[in-house]
């Protein structure tokens, strides 16, 4: 009863002066509007840069084959051809961390539809797997292809975002075939729209096939340790594979008639240990991931029969260390701004304990007067305490409602990422009302040690 009442008092202390209550409060609305602001804004970057970072794939690593060395001079990593399909698999059978796995073979080549034609971002080859690698699992129409596609080198292909609308423009393409390399594909689906990566590419300018399609029919690219068990062109030129001029073929003087360069190309023959551009796996966790390089590396040098003390033929590379580095730019950039906006919060208590003192100072004779009735000097410690305390409180709430409306201002006009943070909402009144008792604490100390009769004096 005696706090309700001490509240009272201090609310009616406050009402007297309603201008210079407000202007007391102004530095702490503006210290708690920035203190939310800014936490809204760091937390939004932070997620934003995680979901870049999940549009990628989440737990990823990617594993890449060694260098070649001509004559004394290093290519680098991945001009080697020691990755194959078979690797991918026991990565996938044997290694207990690893969640998904997928071949990978790129290419680049002009794409056509009807009149139109353009140049994607990337061409790849790779296996269902890649979807669940890349989290690309939902479609946006369509489905994806099968296995049977991947071991009969199917025409089949899924194409992104920007491949529709450049080639097909409002008109599903599912269904159509366009041109790769003077090669048909029949689109069976279209993936889901992921947009700009970390490194601003566009993740949507892509067409993704069976492995198997782009290395045998488009980019015609063979390891030099495959074994091919039928007879094909080395030099891989469009003109022997799509040429007119070999309409029938000639006679034969074997007992089988060989293929021709076409038949060839639409019937190719299995291929033994086919080299791979990278392999793409996921993880089981990002716990995980150290375990799962490791048992990567272990099963990737048996394989390769690597001695001890010699180097890896090929690189494992993670986005942890990416990760790191963004996620702690990020929460430097937003203690710097919190610091800022807590320097903020100091000076607003700092006029505070001063409008404190002055009202001290003109409400002596009050407080001679309440003393002088029976007022001891804990009750005048707590009302003026109250008063501080009431006045940071106020202004704690006036700045979250002035710095979640600044946040989505800021949201709004310039299309920057911001998220409600409940925890910098509850750590502002909690900051807020310890102000108003730190800073108000002197004022109502002093308040209580004045002497009633030299207080009533007091002109």
């Amino acid at each position: 009863m005696r706090i309700l009442r001490s509240s009272r008092t201090a609310l009616r202390a406050l009402s007297r002066n309603k201008t210079r209550a407000v202007l007391t409060t102004l530095g702490i609305v503006i210290g708690i509007a920035a203190v939310i602001a800014m936490m809204e804004i760091g937390q939004g970057a932070s997620l934003a840069i995680q979901k870049s970072i999940s549009s990628m794939g989440s737990n990823n690593l990617l594993i890449f084959p060694g260098s070649t060395t001509f004559g004394g001079a290093h290519s680098g990593a991945g001009s080697g051809m020691t990755l194959t399909a078979e690797d991918c698999e026991a990565i996938l059978n044997e290694c207990p961390d690893v969640r998904e796995a997928a071949p990978t073979v790129r290419t680049n080549a002009q794409v056509v539809f009807g009149g139109r034609n353009w140049v994607p971002g990337s061409i790849y080859g790779s296996s269902q797997a890649y979807l669940n690698v890349r989290d690309w699992q939902d479609l946006e129409e369509g489905e994806a292809f099968t296995d049977r596609d991947i071991r009969n080198a199917g025409k089949v292909c899924l194409v992104g975002q920007t491949i529709k609308r450049e080639l097909f423009g409002g008109e599903s393409p599912v269904g159509h075939e366009i041109r790769i390399n003077n090669i048909s594909f029949r689109v069976v689906g279209v993936l889901s729209a992921k947009g700009a990566n970390l490194m601003g590419m566009d993740q949507d300018d892509v067409i993704l096939a069976p492995w198997t399609t782009i290395k045998y029919r488009v980019s015609n690219r063979r390891s030099s340790t495959s074994s091919v068990s039928s007879s094909s062109t080395s030099s891989g030129s469009s003109e022997q594979v799509n040429t007119l001029s070999n309409l029938y073929p000639s006679q034969q003087v074997s007992l089988y008639p060989k293929a021709s360069a076409a038949q060839q190309a639409n019937t190719p023959m299995p291929v033994r240990f086919a080299n791979v551009d990278q392999i793409i796996v996921s993880a089981s966790s990002a716990a995980s991931i150290p375990r799962a390089i490791d048992q990567i590396t272990a099963l990737l040098r048996e394989r390769h029969h690597l001695r001890p003390g010699e180097e890896d033929d090929f690189t494992v590379r993670d986005m942890t260390e990416l990760t790191k580095t963004l996620t702690s730019t990020s929460t430097l950039m937003t203690r710097l701004l919190l610091i800022v906006a807590l320097i903020s919060l100091i000076v607003g208590g700092v006029g505070i304990m001063n409008i404190m003192l002055v009202s001290v100072t003109e409400r002596t004779r009050e407080i001679g007067l309440r003393m002088a009735v029976g007022a001891k000097g804990r009750d005048i410690l707590v009302q003026f305490l109250l008063e501080a305390v009431i006045l940071c409180l106020a202004g704690g709430i006036m700045g979250i409602l002035l710095g979640r409306g600044i946040s989505t201002l800021i949201s709004s006009i310039l299309r920057w990422p911001t998220e409600i943070s409940v925890p910098a909402i509850v750590l502002s009144v909690v900051v807020a009302g310890t102000v108003g008792i730190v800073f108000g604490f002197y004022p109502a100390w002093r308040a209580s040690r004045l002497d009633p009769i030299e207080a009533l004096r007091y002109e």
